[in-house]
């Protein structure tokens, strides 16, 4: 019998990569997706991606989706309080419920929160793309796209990539014109992305891209919309 799993959904390749590995596992189903957005943008947090994308991913995904509000720049106290009322959310719809999966690709001290604050909530946290291998991120930006992934980067982090990048497609050229210190995957926040066609959709989204902007001095977002 499979163990039912929620999964921690950004919108970005990570996450729906996640979701596409754990469907090729038959000891586990996921259920639903969580996802932190931001009270006033009403968008998802980090990513930036508009809400209405958000719905648009989980019907592809053929899945519901639990909200996770937070105001704007929320200190780690309210997040935690945001996210522990999702997950009693989604404890309540589905009774039983305790394991949730997160995307994360090899950052440690990332990895330990998550498992505290799920030991403290009472829930079981997987991690089925984590690998710190060298190399491992370039191994699996390739796999993603010759899986089928499609995305767009929504962020970039100035501080650790140019502007420029902001927008582009996530394929073989972004990999080609990344700066060696880059992580291929962005799991360093060099950059964010949004996914809009994969294996894990039943279809693709068709999104048209808006205008960059510069927020906080510090991070380039590209609007992308339906």
């Amino acid at each position: 019998m499979s163990v039912p799993l929620l999964l921690s959904w950004s919108g970005g390749k990570d996450a729906a990569w996640t979701l596409h590995t754990l469907r090729q596992c038959d000891q586990v189903d996921v259920v639903g997706l969580v996802t932190t957005l931001t009270e006033g943008y009403d968008r998802i947090a980090m990513q930036g991606i508009r809400r209405d994308i958000l719905h648009a991913q989980a019907a592809a995904c053929g899945l519901p989706v639990i909200e996770a509000w937070m105001p704007q720049r929320a200190s780690n106290e309210i997040y935690r309080a945001s996210f522990a009322d999702a997950l009693d959310r989604a404890r309540a719809r589905w009774p039983g419920l305790r394991d949730i999966a997160f995307g994360d690709l090899f950052l440690g001290d990332i990895r330990a929160y998550r498992e505290t604050l799920c030991a403290e909530l009472d829930w079981a946290p997987h991690f089925p793309l984590f690998d710190p291998s060298p190399g491992y991120t370039a191994t699996l930006a390739r796999a993603m796209m010759a899986g089928g992934l499609r995305a767009q980067i929504v962020c970039v982090d100035t501080e650790q990539l140019d502007a420029g990048f902001s927008g582009r497609d996530f394929d073989a050229a972004l990999l080609r014109d990344l700066p060696p210190a880059c992580d291929p995957c962005g799991e360093n926040g060099e950059f964010h992305t949004l996914v809009h066609a994969g294996p894990m959709f039943s279809a693709p989204i068709a999104v048209s891209t808006g205008e960059t902007v510069l927020r906080d001095g510090r991070f380039a977002y590209t609007d992308f919309a339906l």
